[in-house]
């Protein structure tokens, strides 16, 4: 970044991978449906090592390394701007001072409040409606979360870096909050765009900002009706009562992956050309390639829609 901009009283929001995509999917969320732009990049190397080597054609090379990005937004209504940050993946090592080195980072932009996001692993029912939990650095800002009728987490402990970056603001005094979307343990390892939902809900209302959640809402109902036919299959396994493939003695196979059919590389397409000429369309993107299991492959492309203008 050549020069430090002028932020009107800006919040920081941090996400990283973790379970439910709770933290990671609010945080892409935000960064399509604001139209935010790239602001600034940690060197990977000061944070991440090589782990392998890739061969293509039989030449050797060094495998890419996890990118950590702030993206900033700029409120037209010149009350409080949002910068967020994107971890590709936790630090293995170090974590604790590359949390010192963002604060230190942010506060030169003059952020004046940070937020984490994560989830909550509880009994829910899946179809039920998620709480979100709270836990601050400060009890100015606790007393805040209980005025929103939040669950407090009174005691426990936030694993990973959604949790020691709060830590580090708090030995920093540095305000800080982190939003813990409720999911149901048993589905650690899916994605629960519900509890993405509950906690942006949250953060809009704590920010005083605008941000359609239409499509955030639409992507939630359609994985209820997708976990609710999984429950239903799930249920009927253990109630004896087998698909008809299986009761006229077939065998149920898993389906397999060939890779992209050409008219789904041409969907793709078409959506990068529409989210390159209006961002707010970038979800939309988003969730398509999240659906046919490729976003990794195209994450950098995709993120590269946000970097700003050549002026």
């Amino acid at each position: 970044m050549d020069e430090e901009p002028n932020m009107n009283h800006p919040w920081l929001v941090a996400v990283w991978p973790g379970m439910g995509h709770v933290a990671i999917s609010a945080g892409y969320y935000l960064l399509a449906k604001l139209e935010m732009h790239l602001l600034a990049e940690f060197s990977p190397r000061e944070i991440f090592d090589f782990e392998h080597i890739e061969v293509k054609s039989g030449i050797i090379r060094t495998a890419g390394l996890p990118r950590s990005r702030l993206f900033a937004w700029t409120d037209p209504k010149k009350k409080r701007d949002l910068v967020v940050f994107i971890g590709e993946a936790q630090p293995p090592h170090g974590r604790y001072a590359f949390c010192c080195k963002l604060i230190e980072f942010v506060r030169s932009l003059g952020v004046e409040r940070l937020f984490t996001f994560a989830a909550m692993a509880t009994q829910m029912h899946p179809e039920h409606t998620p709480r979100v939990f709270g836990a601050a650095t400060k009890q100015g800002d606790l007393a805040e979360l209980r005025q929103l009728e939040l669950e407090i987490l009174e005691d426990g402990h936030i694993s990973g870096m959604n949790g020691l970056l709060l830590g580090a603001a708090a030995d920093m005094e540095l305000s800080g909050v982190c939003l813990l979307g409720e999911m149901p343990h048993v589905l650690a390892n899916l994605a629960f765009p519900k509890a993405s939902l509950a906690v942006l809900e949250t953060f809009i209302t704590l920010a005083g900002i605008k941000v359609d959640l239409g499509e955030l809402e639409e992507q939630s109902r359609a994985a209820d009706e997708q976990l609710g036919e999984l429950l239903s299959q799930v249920h009927r396994a253990f109630s004896g009562k087998q698909p008809e493939s299986e009761e006229e003695g077939g065998e149920l196979e898993p389906e397999e992956t060939e890779g992209l059919s050409p008219r789904e590389e041409q969907r793709i397409e078409r959506l990068f050309g529409e989210a390159r000429h209006d961002r707010s369309k970038a979800y939309e993107l988003k969730s398509e390639l999240d659906r046919l299991q490729v976003f990794a492959e195209y994450e950098e492309r995709f993120l590269d829609l946000f970097k700003k203008p050549e002026t």
